[in-house]
């Protein structure tokens, strides 16, 4: 006897927010971008114009994640029976990638930089770093409050941009004082290397759900101790728990209970496994007794 259920534990309003938080990123992006070439050049500014090509890479990638994230919320067909969940996980991974090598990018033209320093229009750094912050901080912002994969990815898309702005504003200001072409670079590299670190961090995540890893944040064995703590379950095995996007978790189990239990007692067996897996954020739920 076998029994399944599904109950979505995201609302249409918190899908509708994340479609336009990444469409507000993805329009935001790309008119920056645009004014970042122009300033790069107008500057000389390697730290700029690096970024304006990083900028170049996430309109893609955000205009790939703008059609995904809609194209997550098809309810289940013939052709994806657990729905499309997991095209938003995938504009993830494809965000990480673009953001790792526009990372290299930066680095490849940062580090010669170290060798050759060149000179920069301190002013107009001044004047592009405060407009840099404020565009990407509003985005960054807006995507931190999101709940999918996707949205965290691509905020850090814009947290890497407003610390790489924040940087070129300091160098801006140095340099209004004391010519010190070197920081430019040596700025550039480090705020790189820290946005390597945790795209890298995202995309370990990332391949963990789609090679169906228990989440992190359950266990299997306390799972299955709470089921026969909490019911009359006897044993339970052939437990399986897995990840369709990071937000919706989904467990098969196989329960034991005693020969005398009738259909309605067992029935509300599972209803009672069903109520205790939803308080740990697993909402589809398959038991065979």
């Amino acid at each position: 006897m076998s029994d399944h259920n599904h109950t979505h534990s995201h609302d249409h309003h918190n899908h509708a927010a994340s479609f336009d938080n990444i469409k507000l990123a993805f329009i935001l992006n790309l008119l920056f971008t645009i004014i970042e070439i122009i300033g790069g050049l107008w500057t000389n500014s390697v730290a700029i114009l690096s970024d304006a090509v990083h900028d170049l890479g996430d309109s893609i990638s955000l205009g790939l994640s703008w059609y995904l994230e809609k194209y997550s919320k098809k309810n289940p067909d013939e052709y994806f029976s657990f729905g499309y969940s997991r095209f938003s996980l995938l504009s993830a991974f494809i965000n990480s990638l673009i953001l790792l090598v526009g990372s290299f990018f930066v680095l490849s033209r940062a580090i010669p930089r170290l060798i050759s320093p060149e000179p920069i229009n301190a002013a107009g750094v001044l004047v592009f770093a405060i407009f840099g912050i404020t565009v990407n901080g509003i985005a960054a912002y807006r995507l931190s409050k999101g709940s999918s994969i996707n949205e965290e990815v691509i905020s850090f898309h814009f947290l890497e941009d407003v610390l790489g702005w924040l940087s070129i504003l300091i160098v801006g200001i140095i340099y209004m004082f004391k010519e010190i072409p070197i920081l430019d670079p040596i700025l550039s590299i480090l705020i790189t290397s820290y946005i390597l670190f945790n795209v890298f961090k995202n995309i370990k995540k990332i391949l963990k759900i789609f090679l169906q890893a228990v989440p992190s944040d359950l266990s299997i064995e306390e799972i299955e101790e709470l089921i026969i703590d909490s019911t009359s379950v006897i044993t339970i095995h052939h437990t399986h728990l897995w990840s369709l996007d990071g937000d919706n978790n989904l467990l098969s189990t196989h329960i034991v209970v005693e020969d005398e239990l009738g259909n309605e007692e067992i029935n509300n067996i599972k209803e009672n496994i069903r109520n205790l897996l939803l308080e740990h954020n697993i909402n589809h739920v398959t038991i065979e007794v």
